[in-house]
């Protein structure tokens, strides 16, 4: 068994140290009214059997929390109180200096929680372990200087989650929609460097990686680009190329039938387009922005977006060649073909494309295909976003998310135009709900009060986020607010005019419905009951952040939180405060958003259908999931959970697996398994658990991730059950 120590790093549980503790607090008291030998072993033992059964490596802090307990459980009230103050006593000791012992262990690679807080960033490399030493010292001032103490507190104990706080010191906004469109047509700068508009598609793939890498470390969430953006520049090498071929037929006196001639041109064109996508992809995995990670990029392939039938077939040429580079996939250190994290794709299914025998079903085929063995694309449902995203004039608006799920609110500008690139999220704070319905002890009443109270606290948190951009001027970011990626400001203007008015948006986050609903009535969600009460909580959310827009001109929205290291943080913060509950925190986790819990049995089209009515309720941000096995031979099946995104949800994805082992060449799923109290990745074929000489791709709460994960978040991970 291990133990995690207040650095954060793992080692081995020693349960001699306990009897230490337990024996030097024991001799700081009289002899009536001391503990037996006896007694003090009990004790050990009981904490010892609390902690396996907790499902996850226990913090220190957990551990001396059983042991007050156990103590006092045998009356011994003395010994408990000298045991509480020397805790004290060296808890202000320890807070004179917590964040270079911190730093420390990062350079020293044996922080665990570090290693397991983002799935996509490698902690052992020199440009992680800066950022994250950057971050613990951002992360110190945020907490002392910078954000009240109850938000702090109220974070410390997993009340809410004030996301990123390690970035809040510093003038950062979270993620953003990406105006390529403007740089790429009007022309960019990126480090003091002129880029004019691009006069072929392979440049305007280069410039679209640069600004993507730009971007990435400018702030700290994710970012979208859209192909349609680039299609127009399909045109542009297909005028060049007719000139070169023109000039290269001239000199050597060969004439050509204009059948002949248009088919040259066309296969020279498909080349570029090829070599541009690849450009786009490699650079994108390859790249390590300043926080030491791939730029985390959305890519939206929406044929809609096009702006004429000839720009909608170049755009479908692009969609094609990225669908089938991303079912080759990437080559790993062994040369084998293998899922990559990013770029993230989106597909909009829409009614030329949906249907079999329209123009562009062969796309959509294409997606199934590449869905089944690489996880990629997620889905958008025109026909349902249309529906869902409505703006002041009445009109349906169908756009990407930033980055992963986060999605703008419609916004209509001063010409009355609707507008969505160039648009950003301010940040996001996120409500520990089952902490509410576990405080109100299945009083209803009690429930709202506490409710209430912690909106108010959700509310205080998000304006410390807004205030803090307050202010900003464009020259802290000048690739986002003065060369287009966002904005086109003057140097040394504020950014303030674009925090209100519904530009940008603040998220109030929320997780852990399914078990807060639980909690109260004992009701899954998936039981009338259940679905009643928390769709009532998801109504009353949105209440909160329509009277908080009203009231400042701030446009607040609710948001489905991925979960990822938090998950494991909310799940032991819970069973800290309340104990282990079975359905509720028996489990090293809880679920995301509105999700129907993982072990939950439904299949792909009673789980969709359910969770829409969710979905719907999350304007600032949601995505539901259906779990596939091996589809890759019954793609069939897959356009069937296709059509019925299209039909009735917004925005969802197929979760397969997709992973190898360098050891022995298995390219089946790894499995996960328990060793030592402590869950651990295992290839089936020659047991192989180093994590180094695996590649394992998962879905971890709306993109994939492949640097594993915590204990929690892979407790989940196993758990999950098939829908199909």
């Amino acid at each position: 068994m291990k133990i995690i120590k207040r650095n954060g790093s793992e080692v081995t549980f020693n349960a001699d140290k306990i009897k230490v503790a337990i024996s030097k607090a024991n001799d700081a008291v009289t002899e009536d009214v001391r503990m037996t030998s006896l007694q003090i072993e009990r004790i050990v033992e009981r904490v010892i059997l609390s902690c396996e059964s907790l499902g996850h490596s226990p913090s220190v802090e957990e551990v001396q929390d059983m042991v007050e307990r156990q103590i006092m459980a045998h009356g011994a009230f003395e010994v408990a109180k000298a045991y509480i103050t020397y805790r004290y006593t060296r808890t202000l000791v320890r807070q004179s200096n917590t964040t270079d012992d911190k730093i420390l262990s990062l350079i020293e690679c044996n922080n665990e929680e570090a290693k397991q807080e983002n799935s996509n960033k490698n902690p052992v490399v020199n440009s992680t372990q800066r950022d994250y030493m950057a971050g613990e010292v951002s992360r110190d001032i945020t907490n002392r200087i910078l954000l009240p103490k109850d938000i702090v507190d109220a974070h410390n104990e997993g009340i809410i989650h004030f996301h990123d706080s390690d970035y809040y010191a510093q003038h950062m906004h979270n993620c953003d929609l990406v105006n390529l469109e403007d740089m790429l047509q009007n022309g960019t700068v990126i480090t003091g460097t002129l880029i004019e508009r691009p006069h072929s598609f392979s440049t305007a793939c280069n410039i679209a990686t640069q600004i993507i890498a730009q971007v990435a470390s400018n702030q700290y969430g994710g970012q979208s680009i859209s192909l349609a953006h680039i299609a127009p520049f399909v045109q542009v090498s297909r005028e060049k190329i007719s000139r070169d071929l023109k000039r290269e037929l001239s000199e050597i006196n060969v004439e050509l039938s204009e059948e002949a001639f248009k088919k040259i041109v066309e296969e020279r064109l498909r080349v570029e387009v090829r070599k541009g996508v690849q450009t786009i992809q490699y650079q994108v995995v390859t790249l390590l922005t300043t926080n030491g990670q791939a730029p985390f990029v959305t890519v939206f392939m929406y044929l809609n977006e096009a702006k004429s039938e000839q720009e909608k077939d170049d755009l479908a040429m692009i969609i094609e060649e990225v669908l089938e580079q991303r079912y080759q996939g990437v080559k790993n250190e062994k040369g084998v073909w293998v899922t990559p994290a990013f770029p993230k794709l989106i597909y909009v299914l829409e009614e030329d494309n949906i249907h079999e025998g329209s123009k562009y079903y062969y796309l959509t085929e294409l997606a199934a295909k590449c869905t089944a063995k690489r996880m990629v694309p997620d889905y958008i449902s025109e026909k349902v976003m249309l529906q869902n995203k409505v703006d002041k004039n009445g009109e349906g608006h169908c756009y990407t998310c930033m980055g992963c799920r986060s999605f703008l609110t419609p916004y209509v500008d001063e010409d009355g135009k609707p507008k969505y690139y160039g648009r950003f999220n301010q940040g996001v704070v996120t409500v520990n709900l089952v902490d509410i319905g576990l405080s109100a002890h299945k009083n209803m009443d009690e429930f709202w009060k506490i409710f209430d109270e912690r909106m108010e606290l959700c509310h205080r948190a998000l304006q410390c986020r807004h205030e803090r951009l307050t202010g900003t001027v464009s020259d802290v970011a000048p690739i986002l607010w003065q060369h287009g990626a966002l904005l086109r400001l003057k140097k040394g203007e504020k950014i303030d005019k674009y925090l209100h008015g519904g530009y940008s948006t603040l998220s109030l986050g929320y997780a852990g419905l399914w078990e807060c609903v639980y909690s109260l009535i004992g009701k899954k969600m998936t039981e009338p009951e259940g679905e009643d009460l928390g769709l009532k909580i998801m109504k009353k959310m949105n209440e909160y952040t329509a009277k908080w827009k009203a009231d400042e001109n701030i446009d607040y929205s609710i948001y489905g939180t991925p979960l990822e290291s938090t998950t494991y943080k909310f799940a032991k913060c819970l069973q800290k405060r309340f104990g282990v509950i079975e359905g509720v925190t028996d489990r090293g986790y809880i679920t995301n958003s509105y999700h129907v819990h993982v072990t939950e049995k439904l299949d792909a089209f009673e789980k969709l259908a359910f969770e829409a009515k969710f979905q719907a309720l999350s304007p600032g941000g949601a995505i539901s999931y259906v779990e596939v096995p091996n589809m890759q031979n019954n793609i069939e099946a897959v356009l069937d959970v296709m059509k019925f995104i299209y039909d009735n949800i917004m925005y969802a994805e197929l979760n397969t697996k997709s992973d190898y082992c360098q050891i022995c060449g298995w390219d089946g799923e790894i499995e996960i398994k328990e060793k030592d109290g402590k869950l651990v990745w295992q290839c089936p074929q020659c047991g192989n658990t180093d994590q180094d000489t695996m590649n394992v791709a998962r879905r971890t709460c709306g993109y994939i991730g492949t640097q594993y994960w915590n204990q929690g978040r892979t407790q989940e991970i196993k758990e999950r059950v098939m829908h199909l």
